[in-house]
């Protein structure tokens, strides 16, 4: 089923800040502390879940993220090949840097408990004109960072 895009761009999920050797070392030395302190108490399960999460950040941190493929359609939002259809989505809001040095954000909450919160960057095309189509079918709402957000800001992510 073919479906015609209204607009069309890319982007990416997040910016990719580079970690120096320090940040590493850093991550490395608090994990060591918190699995000695989990061995030491005997939660050595505890201990293991640590070192893992330690990989998975360090992994994560290490990474580029993707480059995605954005489509406004008449039903909704394409993203790579899934539809996220209006009729899904509770609400949005444009989201925009008051320095105006990084491109705005579109942020929907949506009623699918896989991505309930989506996060797309709106660089490359008109945030006007998706804002006022976003309006025509989707109702406004002032969106707040999360505390996962400011967390994984705080992290350098």
């Amino acid at each position: 089923m073919a479906r015609t895009a209204l607009f069309e761009w890319e982007g990416r999920e997040y910016d990719h800040n580079p970690k120096s050797a320090d940040w590493y070392w850093a991550l490395g030395i608090i994990a060591v502390a918190g699995m000695v302190a989990a061995a030491l108490f005997g939660n050595y399960l505890f201990a293991l879940l640590i070192g893992i999460a330690t990989a998975a950040l360090a992994l994560h941190a290490a990474k580029e993220p993707p480059l995605h493929r954005f489509r406004l359609v008449e039903r909704g939002i394409v993203i790579g090949e899934e539809l996220h259809p209006f009729e899904r989505m509770t609400s949005f809001s444009v989201l925009e840097d008051i320095e105006d040095e990084l491109p705005p954000l579109i942020s929907i909450k949506t009623e699918s408990w896989l991505s309930p919160h989506l996060v797309i960057p709106l660089e490359g095309v008109d945030a006007d004109a998706i804002y006022a189509y976003f309006l025509q079918h989707v109702d406004e709402d002032e969106h707040r960072h999360t505390f996962v957000d400011l967390v994984a800001a705080w992290l350098g992510f």
